[in-house]
């Protein structure tokens, strides 16, 4: 099948056909049942499909909306981990990092380099530098051309050129290597679109309430909520593969086996401040007490974090509280020459990163793949995937499909390493007709430039909305980054169902601009009202929902801890919660 495209339209009437497929499972099960819309969960809907399994992914929220839309949005093969000599994960996730932007994905995955500064000249210049180069060595040992330049060293000269706001005393040189950065919510959403365009039946807003069994104690299925019209009804499959990240045991427990995987979740913030605030056209990677710190360019802005607390309030949504964001700004102040302030700050995210506890509870076989990941069988029928990196979500895909497979996994193999991700079949073609598009409707090289990175060669998509409804290809007024082409495509092809979905993962507009998008919301529901039918009543209920939403974390991002962050978070969202369709 061509991947052009026009199968992969999400839209609430697709979800309803796909929920009408779960449905139908009754009588003739499915293969494969995904619980978890992230990146992992996206993956092995992809990898079973692409097999020819009857596949379908569930998600309770939106697309990417717990750690797949809020992590450092870096594919990297992880420095850290040479550390440890795990060589084969290093060389795996770099294996992976340059299949993306040589072959999967390379309009959404792009090169970016980081200075890693020296405090030392002599023994830390070989002591590092032996690392990286080892970084690099290992990243030669993936199959084709490289996919990244060499690393380089760098007096304090060169450094300085590259980041003119280094302190001056912070280094005495650096060393210069190359990973990459994607949007995380974008690949997720990009995956599942990919999956649906070889047939697996998508549905957000839907929630696995109980996993079902057989007489003979195996996992035959599950019992679905949807969550818009509160519909509950059975669905089958002969394989059900959880990857729901920290709600792991949540979704385990379903089962009712004592059996399974231990997560725990460990918090990370990011803040954002204007590019122009930052004097550097290339990112930091600086070592902490804890971790590492990164400030990243990206876009518009820079993109610096994260941190790494443990995390015991509700899943859902975890907020950046005020010591995260003095740490954050600590620790970046410490290097830079013109210290940065709250009022610098424009926004935060945060996010859960689901940790693998060692060792699997009593009863459960599983399979210990690597350092990052495992998958396990807590009962029959049942498979479980948890830990791992953004970088390496289609080997984690590959490995769960084939441990539900067993055997029968030898005479259907994985075929992703071969498929392109929607967006990258046709992109240089594409991208010959930029100047024609640039003339036509004004756009300016960094306008396209946005496009192709979030699009690829689905950019003629929005040139044709634009040509049916020309005002589509202006800006949007209090948002000019993005066009109001690019509203209407969100809506009529990417799964929205509620505002929030456009601010907070189709766009990246909660984090990227100081007020959260509040100012754009009138011009983007009126967008997203027209095309999905809501009437008056039903838009200004969305319009007062996100505005809660943003000023609940607002003032969060003010609390001390996590705890008060929490407490009011929910006190300010209880305002005007979310209106299921339907209800």
């Amino acid at each position: 099948m061509s991947v052009s495209g026009s199968a992969s339209r999400l839209t609430p009437a697709t979800r309803r056909a796909s929920l009408d497929a779960l449905r139908a499972s009754v009588t003739e099960p499915l293969d494969v049942l995904v619980v978890g819309g992230g990146v992992t969960g996206a993956g092995i809907a992809l990898d079973a499909v692409s097999r020819g399994l009857t596949t379908a992914i569930v998600e309770s929220q939106d697309w990417a909306s717990g750690t797949s839309s809020r992590s450092s949005k870096l594919v990297h093969g992880g420095l850290r981990y040479l550390q440890m000599l795990d060589f084969h994960l290093v060389k795996e996730a770099l294996t992976e990092r340059d299949l993306l932007i040589k072959k999967l994905a390379p309009h959404l995955v792009k090169p970016v380099s980081f200075l890693f500064p020296l405090e030392h000249h002599v023994w830390q210049r070989a002591y590092i530098g032996a690392g990286v180069a080892l970084y690099d060595g290992l990243a030669t040992l993936a199959p084709g051309s490289r996919a990244m330049p060499w690393h380089r060293h760098l007096t304090r000269t060169g450094m300085e050129k590259l980041f003119p706001d280094l302190r001056h005393d912070a280094a005495v040189g650096a060393l210069r290597y190359w990973d990459a950065s994607v949007d995380d919510a974008r690949l997720v959403l990009t995956l599942v679109r990919t999956a649906s365009e070889y047939g697996a039946h998508a549905a957000t807003r839907t929630q696995v309430v109980e996993l079902t069994s057989s007489p003979s104690g195996r996992v035959d299925g599950a019992v679905l909520e949807d969550l818009e019209t509160g519909e509950r009804f059975p669905v089958k499959a002969r394989h059900v593969i959880n990857a729901t990240g920290v709600w792991t045991e949540e979704t385990e427990s379903l089962a009712g086996s004592d059996g399974g995987l231990r997560v725990l979740a460990s918090k990370g913030i990011h803040i954002v401040v204007p590019r122009e605030r930052i004097r550097g056209t290339v990112g930091l990677i600086l070592q902490t007490e804890k971790s590492v710190l990164f400030v990243i360019p990206w876009s518009r802005y820079w993109v610096i974090g994260t941190t790494d607390t443990p995390w015991e309030q509700e899943l859902t949504h975890p907020v950046a509280t005020s010591a995260d964001i003095d740490y954050v700004l600590e620790h970046a102040n410490a290097v830079l020459a013109d210290p940065l302030t709250r009022d610098d700050i424009i926004g935060t995210w945060a996010g859960l990163r689901p940790l693998l506890q060692p060792g699997t509870k009593e009863g459960t076989s599983s399979a210990k793949v690597s350092r990052e990941h495992t998958v396990a069988s807590p009962t029959p029928g049942l498979t479980v995937i948890a830990g791992g990196k953004l970088t390496t979500y289609r080997v984690m895909a590959e490995d769960a499909v084939d441990f539900a497979l067993g055997v029968e996994a030898r005479t259907r193999p994985s075929v992703t390493a071969q498929t392109p991700l929607l967006g990258a079949v046709g992109l240089d073609a594409q991208r010959n007709w930029a100047r024609r598009h640039a003339r036509t409707y004004g756009w300016d090289r960094a306008m396209l430039d946005h496009l192709f990175h979030r699009y690829g060669s689905l950019v003629g998509d929005l040139v044709a909305l634009c040509e049916a409804q020309p005002d589509l290809a202006r800006p949007l007024e209090h948002a000019p980054a993005y066009l109001r082409a690019e509203i209407a495509y969100a809506v009529e092809a990417e799964g929205v169902l509620h505002l929030e979905d456009v601010l907070l993962h189709r766009t990246r507009l909660n984090y990227e601009i100081r007020d959260r998008g509040l100012a754009a919301l009138e011009e983007i529901s009126r967008i997203a009202a027209d095309r999905l039918g809501w009437d008056e009543p039903r838009r200004l209920d969305e319009v007062t929902s996100y505005t809660a939403r943003a000023e609940a974390e607002a003032a969060a991002e003010r609390q001390p801890d996590d705890a008060s962050a929490e407490r009011t978070r929910l006190a300010a969202a209880d305002v005007a919660p979310l209106r299921p369709l339907g209800r």
